[in-house]
């Protein structure tokens, strides 16, 4: 009895210590099957003889399982397809592209001009906007020309439409209050026997597997009726069916995966700060979230990265004018003089914004976290020259103009993005901060501004979010413990946690409301 009672005492004390821990992701690592991708590339080619002869499908013996000469024929093919696409036997899961590389081989034997454009072989499809490839798989993103025929939407939109697709080896293991939210593709369904559509978060989404890797195809639309710049989902049904008809092996070489990564807790400073204090993940002001739920608790420190501004001093709290006005003053112990701007921090992942968010209740928040650097009127402090940084190496994903840049790692033991929003777009243009840009940890990327869609369209802070790949794809989770642990790294110290949050709220919370906000373009009337 006395042995249960202290062993008791040692779990609640245990319990109490970590209460305040951060912790890791865990993340699944699929296994490939390599040889149902050179069937299928053997299949693709075969439609042309005289190329398939030009292949070889059958490797040395008596090598090891991840040897590329086990596979001459995949070493072929990406020594073929790598013009196209840089670095596409990297990617440790079979890239599937939009791409006829047989079709091209013939054209090229049967003497055809070189100037014939690149869409003839992928479907109608621009050459592709952004690829990359690394040993968490490859991403990569196509757009189709306006008024494309086909079968394409009738409407000519100001843009060509995008189109994603992402291939993983690895899959983040999150707590999904509306995974299984899905349809079956019944037009594809002898191509893609598990292929799912569902509309998540501002896309629509195609998921299935192939080889035993995930893959997710995903349009930016609205779940509405069209608008003059944005399609609605149903228009842009179309136009991913015919991406996904014309998928081809085109690329990539086994490697030996990882092991599955299971959460464990997270690396911080023991070392206390002398100043930094923080309210709990899910701690947001009081009645800012959708319909005025709270947040949703999450103490996950998703990655190790680098404080995305460049120095301290740095201020996480809401940018939305609403809230400032009416946020709770702080306690005069933390140093009042600050007033809201100052420490300790709040989480605003889940205020109430029109984006969808699965992680929030309902399904609508604010995708990220709102950081300002230093104040102003302070010594020293130039709001026009708030460096913002490279959280990690990575490779860029940005379009001219835009005012939002996206940072992607690919790497072992992640497939993550960082996105920055509100830097000046004319600026980042000028210094080359584009799609395929290779950045390194610590680089400068841009700087703390005030652009929407126009100069001074919000306030002067930096937006930072994150997604993480899972079976429906990227999708947000909440930044707040991961950039709470990097500043801890960037000061030295480890922050206190000023209060605690309230308990996470029960399942029904997260149904889908029955009466949506009117979706609206990212940039029209709202703040982030």
């Amino acid at each position: 009895m006395g042995v249960s009672w202290i062993a008791g005492l040692l779990i609640a004390g245990t319990a109490r210590l970590a209460a305040d821990e951060f912790r890791t992701p865990a993340v699944s690592v699929l296994r490939v099957d390599w040889r149902a991708a050179l069937d299928q590339l053997r299949s693709e080619i075969n439609t042309q003889p005289a190329i398939a002869s030009a292949f070889t499908f059958t490797g040395k013996r008596r090598l090891r399982p991840f040897d590329p000469r086990l596979m001459p024929a995949l070493v072929q093919l990406n020594a073929i397809t790598s013009a196209f696409f840089t670095g596409i036997g990297q990617s440790a899961v079979p890239v599937l592209l939009p791409f006829d590389t047989a079709a091209l081989l013939e054209a090229r034997r049967s003497g055809a001009p070189e100037s014939l454009t690149l869409a003839r072989y992928q479907a109608g499809f621009r050459p592709a906007e952004m690829f990359d490839a690394g040993p968490a798989g490859y991403d990569a993103v196509f757009a189709l020309e306006p008024a494309a025929g086909d079968g394409m939407p009738a409407r000519v939109f100001a843009q060509p439409v995008e189109v994603q697709i992402t291939g993983s080896l690895l899959t983040y293991d999150i707590k999904d209050p509306l995974a299984d939210k899905s349809e079956p593709a019944k037009a594809l369904a002898s191509q893609f026997p598990d292929l799912r559509r569902f509309i998540r978060e501002g896309y629509v989404r195609y998921a299935f597997t192939r080889f035993g890797a995930a893959y997710v195809l995903s349009i930016q639309c609205l779940d509405s009726t069209p608008r003059p710049k944005r399609m609605a989902c149903r228009e842009a049904y179309p136009v991913a069916e015919r991406f996904l008809k014309a998928l081809r092996v085109t690329g990539g070489l086994p490697t030996r995966p990882p092991m599955d990564l299971p959460a464990t807790f997270a690396e911080r400073p023991e070392a206390p700060s002398p100043d930094f204090s923080y309210r709990p993940s899910g701690d947001i002001i009081a009645n800012s979230g959708f319909r005025k739920q709270g947040g949703r608790p999450d103490p996950t420190a998703y990655s190790q990265i680098r404080f995305p501004l460049a120095k301290a001093p740095a201020y996480a709290h809401s940018q939305s004018s609403r809230l400032r006005r009416s946020e709770q003053p702080m306690p005069a112990a933390v140093d009042a003089a600050r007033g809201a701007a100052a420490y300790p921090w709040q989480d605003n992942f889940c205020e109430s914004r029109n984006f969808g968010v699965g992680q929030c209740a309902a399904g609508f928040g604010h995708q990220g976290q709102d950081i300002t650097g230093c104040l102003p009127g302070s010594d020293g402090c130039d709001p026009s020259r708030q460096a913002v940084v490279a959280v990690r190496d990575g490779v860029l994903i940005r379009s001219p103009k835009q005012q939002a840049a996206t940072l992607q790692v690919n790497s072992r033991t992640e497939h993550i993005r960082f996105r920055y929003m509100h830097m000046d777009p004319r600026r980042m243009d000028d210094d080359g901060v584009l799609n395929g840009r290779r950045v390194f940890e610590g680089e400068q990327i841009g700087v703390v501004s005030n652009y929407l869609d126009r100069p001074n369209g919000t306030s002067r802070h930096l937006h930072f979010d994150v997604q993480v790949f899972t079976p429906d794809g990227w999708l947000w989770v909440n930044p707040y413990v991961t950039l709470v642990s990097a500043y801890e790294r960037l000061l030295g110290g480890r922050g206190r946690e000023f209060g605690r949050a309230a308990p996470d709220q029960p399942a029904v919370a997260h149904a889908a409301p029955t009466e949506p906000p009117p979706p609206v373009d990212p940039g029209e009337g709202s703040e982030n």
